[in-house]
């Protein structure tokens, strides 16, 4: 290890054996591991027989713990930083530190690993480039959708942490706000019950609705394809016929829309504007 150096070192989304070779020496050798959760990570430690000093780092303490950090690195020792899962500083704390540490002048270097945006683009199944993670997804109703509305037209693909308890909820809102385009829903990666389903985001919405996930959730959104942009040539008439016949399968207001926004690729809005004779289709519960 390099004296005076700060080690930001990933660690397993779930399968312990992903630990990599490298992280591993630097959690035997450095002389402090800085740990997001430290119950959490004395979990890797013990399955590695890892016995290096552990003390944590997280968002309420970050500010309080620099000085300190600062100095040992001044001092010559070697210091890790690791979150729970994955890559530190992706979602968690530390990015304030390392700016920290490099205008001080000392050495920070990252070991790379396990990254559960990374594998859930890779198994989504959409466009790995060019794509934008936006960390976890907003709790608060009108910045979840301000947020989507901002990419509404962009290229990306979309990837998020969201929960489970939210995640229809998000897919309704998405539908909604983007259309009918495609997602994935990465879930448990790298664990035992890992899954990735891949579907029309009204579809998605439709299933989860019913079925409501657990564990660990990805999500991967489509970006902006050119035909978006390109409204298909459906007549009112041709709508309310497709809109009938669903209905006669027993589908209630939303789930016709949701439906509908599937097989026609148009927003819920637009559909319900066609129908219903109404600008928005905001707040429909029914």
């Amino acid at each position: 290890m390099t004296p005076g150096t700060l080690y930001l070192c990933a660690t397993p989304i779930g399968n312990l054996q992903d630990m990599t070779l490298r992280g591993l020496e630097c959690l035997r050798h450095v002389d402090l591991i800085l740990a997001e959760d430290t119950r959490q990570t004395r979990k890797l430690l013990i399955h590695y027989a890892i016995q290096t000093p552990l003390k944590s780092f997280h968002a309420h303490n970050e500010q309080q713990r620099a000085a300190e950090i600062l100095e040992r690195l001044q001092q010559g020792q070697t210091l890790a930083l690791v979150s729970d899962a994955g890559l530190p500083l992706i979602s968690d704390p530390g990015a304030g530190l390392v700016r920290q540490v490099q205008e001080a002048g000392l050495k920070v270097t990252c070991l790379p690993g396990a990254s559960a945006p990374a594998m859930a683009l890779l198994l989504s199944g959409l466009a790995p480039v060019p794509y934008c993670f936006l960390g976890f997804f907003p709790r608060q109703q009108k910045a979840r959708r301000e947020l989507l509305t901002a990419y509404l037209g962009r290229p990306e693909t979309l990837v998020m942490f969201e929960s489970p308890h939210r995640l229809a909820q998000t897919l309704e809102l998405a539908a909604e706000v983007l259309g009918a385009r495609e997602a994935s829903v990465c879930r448990e990666l790298s664990k035992r019950f890992e899954e990735v389903r891949r579907d029309r985001l009204p579809a998605l919405a439709a299933y989860y609705a019913q079925s409501p996930p657990k564990g660990e959730i990805t999500l991967v959104i489509a970006g902006s394809q050119p035909e978006e942009s390109a409204l298909p040539s459906l007549t009112q008439a041709e709508l309310q016929a497709q809109k009938q016949a669903l209905e006669a399968q027993g589908l209630n207001k939303k789930a016709v829309l949701l439906a509908l926004q599937t097989q026609t690729g148009l927003s819920r809005n637009q559909i319900y504007a066609m129908l219903y004779g109404g600008p928005t289709a905001d707040g429909l519960n029914a």
